[in-house]
């Protein structure tokens, strides 16, 4: 063991822990990681407790083997989902988010030192890896106590995992995710919490819970962002796809959005009936279903699902965004898989996969088969809404791994039933064309939307934060917008596009929308959206709406295209849920005008607030059809 950690250029804080705790174990592959789930005695079902001062042994995460996978459950219905409040910063550098210090009136030290130093009488686990991929990447580890390897498990798909084996020496961490959940209990009233300390050499984050949403997943989403922040890019919070048509095109979209926001959706294929028959949507007061017919599908090729890293050496020439997947696995919400057929393609990997899998949420009977739509049901009796698994990329069918460039940007808002009765901001059509200042405020704004399952909120419209990634950055927001407004400026040649998913008015809708306006926009190949065929949103934050669409032939009802026009909702319902809208943007917006600000964002949004027309808008930033 000495030889494998002398491949390691530890801080002197980890090498003390090392150097103190009871043992250490380094896995150099995955199914180690894995068998390690189940404890020393390789039991089919495993608790993993923690004594906690005060409360005696707790038992945080119940960890099952199932032919096809690791199954981890939780006791709280809380711990099952993220808690969009639970990111905090501990050191003195720049920062918009809570500091602990304000929080807790103590400083951090403290805790700090408790927390190594009860690693230091644990059993540990490293687990090396490279947060943002193999090319573009920073060397990692996770240090975590040898009982939570499941949550190790889980690091190990999320991001590129490094076998001690073939490492190279002087491998130095430049983050390190420390475990500790009883801390949860004794500092937090068993919240979640996941504290960022940003040294100058290392960035430390301290998980206090085991779900690995804030931390192995977030966390190190965090992690990125600071490093761009500091050397000038940013890692978008988006899905990407290569779509090519039946006809032989090829664009890239790249959809964006809150959590929920439809981004896993974007490269899953179009769901239809079991007859074959699509769904356009279900009004919500008659229950009459409105079809469209869809012959041949676009094919599809995933590039990312969450995290697209847009680092400066990958851009090129070619005046449009260019990225890459910062993931090495992908952590997939199965709440939209209900039943049987759902989603034929993914469960077939799921249930019959290459090597066991990460589940988490599900319902898990030792050595039986984890089936993608049995979630594990919360204490109010319905499936938690946040079934997850970690699908390694190498799993998914057609991924593409190399560098895109990025044709379309859309960005996804759940939206809320819309009537006349009950107005909401749900008056958002099948998609908008937004020019590219505009596209920048959607980004500032970042609705999180109606009923979202990923997180524990309500379904008030709220901001998820500048670049709908604000909840995992530890930096300044006006600084996230810069980076933002100079990678539009910098990519012309990429288009911006908007798309609600839920509902449209007074329909339900799902993520059709997004499905529908993949299919049309390849189609249309690179959607090079003509003057003429374009006509202005009566709520001018919309930008542009499609005068018309029509796919294999067939047009989709306009009222689909400008909900205003639904008997249901009309001029009245529709202006109340656009002043929604609006009202929102002016809240959300004021954080933003600040010194720091570039010049030219704070030309865009003084054009928001003398109500610009989007001639103005495109004034400022050209629009290309």
């Amino acid at each position: 063991m000495n030889e494998l950690l002398q491949k390691f250029n530890f801080s002197d804080d980890v090498k003390a822990i090392l150097n103190s705790c009871k043992s250490v174990i380094v896995p150099a592959t995955k199914e180690e990681l894995l068998a390690l789930s189940f404890g020393p005695e390789g039991v089919n079902e495993y608790e993993v407790r923690y004594d906690v001062e005060g409360k005696g042994p707790v038992l945080e995460a119940t960890v099952t083997r199932c032919r096809n996978g690791v199954i981890a459950n939780y006791p709280e219905d809380y711990m099952r989902r993220r808690d969009p409040d639970c990111l905090i910063v501990s050191d003195d550098k720049g920062t918009d988010k809570p500091r602990y210090q304000e929080l807790y009136h103590r400083d951090f030290k403290e805790l700090r030192d408790a927390t190594l130093n009860w690693l230091k009488d644990q059993e540990l686990l490293i687990v090396p890896f490279m947060s943002g991929g193999k090319e573009y990447g920073y060397p990692s580890i996770l240090l975590a106590p040898v009982n939570a390897a499941f949550f190790g498990a889980a690091m190990a798909d999320l991001q590129e995992f490094v076998s001690v084996n073939d490492m190279e020496d002087g491998f130095t961490p430049r983050a390190v995710v420390y475990l500790a959940p009883p801390f949860r209990h004794t500092y937090f009233d068993g919240k979640q919490v996941v504290v960022h300390n940003r040294l100058d050499d290392v960035h430390e984050v301290f998980s206090y819970n085991l779900y690995p949403g804030p931390s192995a997943k977030k966390g190190i989403y965090g992690v990125l962002l600071n490093i761009g922040e500091n050397e000038g890019w940013t890692t978008c919070h988006a899905s990407t796809v290569k779509v090519i048509t039946p006809y032989d095109n090829e664009i890239v979209i790249m959809h964006e959005g809150a959590s929920g926001g439809g981004k896993s959706e974007m490269t899953e294929n179009i769901h239809r009936e079991l007859d074959g028959k699509v769904v356009l949507g279900v009004n919500t007061i008659t229950n009459e279903k409105t079809y469209i017919e869809l012959v041949d599908a676009c094919e599809l090729r995933p590039v990312t699902d969450d995290m697209a890293l847009c680092h400066t050496d990958m851009q090129n020439e070619s005046h449009k965004l260019v990225v890459k997947d910062a993931e090495d696995g992908w952590f997939l919400r199965l709440d939209n898989i209900k039943k049987y057929g759902d989603s034929p393609q993914l469960e077939s990997t799921l249930i019959q996969p290459p090597r066991p899998l990460v589940y988490i949420n599900m319902q898990a009977i030792e050595g039986a088969t984890c089936l993608p739509w049995e979630h594990i049901i919360d204490s109010d009796g319905k499936p938690c809404p946040n079934p997850r698994v970690i699908l390694p990329r190498e799993f998914v069918q057609n991924v593409v791994s190399d560098l895109v460039e990025v044709d379309i940007r859309s960005f996804g808002v759940r939206t809320p039933p819309c009537t006349k009765e009950k107005p909401s901001y749900g008056v958002i059509g099948l998609f908008h064309i937004l020019p590219p200042a505009l596209a920048w405020l959607w980004r500032l704004v970042a609705p999180r939307g109606y009923n979202n399952p990923s997180i524990n909120s309500t379904n008030k419209m709220t901001s998820e934060g500048v670049g709908s990634y604000w909840p995992f950055a530890t930096g300044k927001m006006v600084t996230q917008a810069n980076l933002l407004l100079n990678q539009i400026k910098n990519s012309p040649h990429t288009r911006y596009v908007l798309i609600p998913n839920q509902h449209i008015g007074v329909y339900e809708v799902g993520f059709m929308p997004q499905w529908v306006a993949r299919e049309y926009i390849a189609r249309r190949g690179g959607a090079k959206f003509k003057p003429e065929h374009l006509s202005e949103a009566r709520c001018n934050i919309l930008g542009y709406c499609q005068e018309s669409i029509r796919i294999d032939g067939r047009y989709i009802r306009k009222d689909f295209l400008r909900p205003e026009l639904q008997a249901e909702v009309g001029i009245e319902g529709y202006d109340k849920g656009a002043g929604m809208l609006i009202d929102f943007f002016k809240a959300e917006l004021e954080k933003f005008n600040t010194p720091e600000l570039d010049p030219l964002g704070k030309k865009i949004i003084e054009c928001f607030y003398n109500n610009g027309s989007l001639d103005d808008y495109c004034d400022i930033l050209p629009m290309r059809y």
